[in-house]
C-alpha cells in the first residue's frame, strides 16, 4: 500500500542550551564573541582580529546552527571588524629611521590610527651616536680591548682602499672610528685601521698617501740617508749603502759619509712605503757617477789598469797586479817581479783569482 512521504524535518535553530554544556560552546558565548569583534576592535586591531578569530571558531566547531547561519554570522562579524578599522595611510605603512651609525635600516611601523592635520604622518628624529673616547692613533688590539671595556660592540676594517684582512691587532693603528646602534640597542664602534708606519687616508676607505723618494743624486751619504729616514715610513736599519761600481768598495761604517749618490732604489717619484729597504748607491766625490744613459744598463767599472781588482783611484800600486792597497807587500810575500804578477818566487807561486780584489 502506497504511504505518503514523511514532511521534512524543520532545521535547527539556536534554542536554549542542554544542561552541564560547557560555558564557550553555548550560544550565548558565540553571540558574545561575535558582538566583542567591533568592541575589541576599537581599542586594538590585534585584539579585534583575535576576537574575530575566537568568534569564528566557536560558531563553526561543535555548533548546533546550520551552515547558512554560520556563513551569515561569520561574514557579518568580519564585515564588523572592518566598519571600525583606520584606512591605511596614503603613503604606505613603512617609515625610513636612520640609524645612529649614519646607515640607512628600513624599519616597518603601523600608522597612526588618527591621521595628522596635514593628511602625512611626520617621520622620527635620528637616533644620536653614542659618545665613545678618541681611539685614533692606538694599536687595533688596544683600542678595542678598551672599547669592549666600555660596553661597545667593536667592529674592525681596512681603512685604505687595498680592504685587506686584518690578522694581527697589534699591527695596526687606528685611524678613522664610527659609532651607532644596533637594532637591540647594543652601543657599536667601527675602527677603520692601517698597518703600523703608514699615514692614515684622507678619507675612510680612501688611497694611503705614501710619501715618495725624493732627488737624492750627488748627495752625501748622510744628507741622503737623514732625508729618507725623515720621510717617517722607513726604519733607519732599512736604509743600506751600496757603490755605485761593480769593483768599488765602501770603507767602514762612518767614512763614507761625503761619498755621493748616483742612483736610488727605489727611484725619484716611487713610493716609500712600510717595511721596503731603501738603497742608496754611492760613489767617491772623485770619481763621479756613471752615466745613467748607457746603452747596456749594467752597473760598470772604475778604471783598473793591473786588472787585480783594486780600482786605480785607491790603488798605491797602479801597475803591479801582486800588489793591492790591502795587500801592499804583495800576496806571495817573497816576489821581487811586480811588473807582471806572473813570475815566480820563494812564496810557492800565485793565485789564480783574476779580477778580484784579492789578487
Amino acid at each position: 500500500m502506497h504511504r505518503p512521504p514523511a514532511p521534512p524535518t524543520p532545521p535547527a535553530t539556536p534554542g536554549p542550551d542542554r544542561p552541564g554544556t560547557r560555558w564557550w560552546r553555548t550560544d550565548r558565548a558565540r553571540v558574545g564573541f561575535v558582538a566583542a569583534v567591533p568592541l575589541l576592535g576599537l581599542v586594538s586591531e590585534y585584539l579585534g582580529f583575535v576576537a574575530l578569530v575566537a568568534a569564528i571558531v566557536l560558531v563553526w566547531k561543535d555548533s548546533p546552527w546550520q551552515k547558512g547561519t554560520k556563513v551569515i554570522v561569520t561574514i557579518g562579524a568580519m564585515a564588523l571588524l572592518g566598519g571600525v578599522l583606520p584606512d591605511p595611510p596614503e603613503d604606505g605603512a613603512a617609515t625610513v629611521a636612520a640609524e645612529a651609525d649614519g646607515k640607512g635600516v628600513a624599519a616597518g611601523a603601523l600608522a597612526s590610527a588618527s591621521p595628522s592635520v596635514a593628511g602625512t604622518t611626520p617621520k622620527p628624529s635620528p637616533r644620536p651616536r653614542p659618545e665613545a673616547a678618541d681611539y685614533r692613533g692606538m694599536t687595533l688590539d688596544d683600542a678595542r680591548d678598551r672599547a669592549e671595556a666600555a660596553g661597545f660592540g667593536v667592529d674592525e676594517h681596512d681603512a685604505s682602499d687595498q680592504d685587506k684582512s686584518i690578522m694581527m691587532r697589534l699591527n695596526w693603528t687606528v685611524c678613522f672610528q664610527k659609532t651607532g646602534w644596533t637594532s637591540s640597542g647594543t652601543r657599536t664602534i667601527d675602527f677603520g685601521a692601517v698597518k703600523n708606519g703608514s699615514p692614515c687616508p684622507a678619507a675612510d676607505g680612501g688611497a694611503i698617501p705614501w710619501p715618495t723618494m725624493p732627488d737624492l743624486v750627488w748627495k752625501t751619504w748622510k744628507t741622503a740617508h737623514q732625508e729618507v729616514a725623515a720621510l717617517g715610513t722607513v726604519p733607519d736599519d732599512h736604509i743600506r749603502a751600496s757603490t755605485a761600481y761593480v769593483n768599488d768598495q765602501l770603507p767602514d761604517e762612518g767614512e763614507y759619509d761625503d761619498w755621493r749618490v748616483c742612483a736610488t732604489d727605489p727611484a725619484e717619484g716611487g713610493d716609500v712605503t712600510v717595511d721596503l729597504w731603501v738603497t742608496l748607491e754611492l760613489t767617491h766625490p772623485d770619481n763621479g757617477c756613471p752615466d745613467p744613459d748607457r746603452e747596456d744598463g749594467d752597473r760598470p767599472n772604475l778604471p783598473d789598469r793591473d786588472d787585480d781588482g783594486d780600482p786605480d783611484y785607491r790603488d798605491p800600486f797602479p801597475g803591479d797586479r801582486n800588489r793591492t792597497s790591502a795587500f801592499p807587500n804583495g800576496l806571495t810575500g817573497g816576489s821581487d817581479d811586480s811588473s807582471d804578477g806572473n813570475g815566480g818566487g820563494g812564496g810557492g807561486g800565485h793565485w789564480n783569482c783574476p779580477r778580484t780584489r784579492w789578487c
